[in-house]
């Protein structure tokens, strides 16, 4: 577990050390406001048909209405100190973007939960850990906090989502939902480390959340899997169990392919888009997001 803060996550944070970013510009994240067909008859193991895949996710999907919060409270901390206008607007944009994925994200689990999923403990689980963080953290050892869940979160949006075939191996009523959370997952990626070199934020502090980010987030991960399969009587299903192994490690091999990306945060001169996903990305928008989208602001 991570450490109460130290003096070091309470130094004053300056503007004076803002570092240039390679955000491209106009690149704002989008506002959207989709509708979702969560009908009744979805499938209760909705990704390929298989248990592990599908409740990996469903246990993700616990995480974000609380996460979400957390993330938008780090950033809208220090929103007062940000003064160009471009980065003000991605901020605007950033809230908007995460106060909905939390908004979809508690209806997708409500549905889940009512075939029998039980996410709102893990929900509850996630909010204590959330409540914690705020309690213990800096302000600045928070928004650290956001800055390496979102390179996490970007990671699994582009390279893990849009770049492979989970989404068509989806209930077709469910990939729209993660195809268009993916999409601004990637839109976004940069605003809270846009931020936190704005305000000047620790390269000790940044690097060292991550390594915690590291443990925490494949843990609660995997503990919340291991006991959705349990409650669920799939705890032995040793086909499911190393069918998303050998997906996510052996081949394709997703979470393997993922690890020279994760370990370039912890170069000097990393930015989040230094690796440009905008294609794959644009690719998904045409076909993932004309059906669902009731109205863009």
């Amino acid at each position: 577990m991570i450490a109460k803060q130290t003096k070091a996550d309470v130094h004053p944070i300056s503007a004076s050390n803002a570092a240039r970013t390679t955000t491209p510009k106009g690149m704002i994240p989008t506002v959207r406001q989709p509708d979702f067909d969560l009908a009744d008859n979805v499938p209760k193991y909705w990704w390929d048909n298989d248990p592990a895949k599908t409740l990996l996710l469903a246990a993700l999907s616990s995480s974000f209405p609380p996460g979400e919060r957390f993330f938008i409270d780090s950033v809208r901390h220090f929103q007062k100190q940000i003064t160009d206008p471009e980065l003000k607007a991605a901020v605007r944009g950033f809230i908007g973007q995460e106060a909905h994925h939390s908004k979809e994200h508690k209806a997708l689990n409500g549905h889940m939960q009512e075939r029998g999923i039980n996410l709102d403990r893990l929900e509850r689980e996630i909010q204590a850990l959330m409540n914690w963080m705020r309690e213990h953290f800096s302000p600045e050892r928070q928004l650290a906090h956001t800055v390496a869940v979102e390179h996490f979160t970007a990671l699994l949006a582009e390279e893990f989502l849009l770049k492979y075939n989970a989404l068509e191996e989806m209930d077709p009523r469910m990939a729209p939902i993660w195809a268009w959370h993916a999409i601004e997952e990637s839109e976004h990626k940069a605003v809270a480390f846009d931020v936190y070199k704005t305000v000047g934020g620790s390269e000790f502090v940044r690097v060292t959340e991550m390594m915690a980010v590291s443990v925490m987030f494949p843990l609660f991960a995997g503990i919340h899997l291991v006991q959705l399969m349990k409650e669920d009587g799939q705890l032995l299903n040793l086909k499911s169990w190393l069918g998303g192994l050998n997906y996510m490690w052996g081949k394709p091999g997703v979470f393997r392919k993922l690890l020279p990306s994760y370990f370039k945060y912890y170069s000097p001169g990393f930015h989040p888009w230094n690796h440009d996903a905008r294609d794959l990305v644009d690719k998904a928008k045409r076909k993932w997001l004309a059906p669902v989208m009731k109205k863009t602001s």
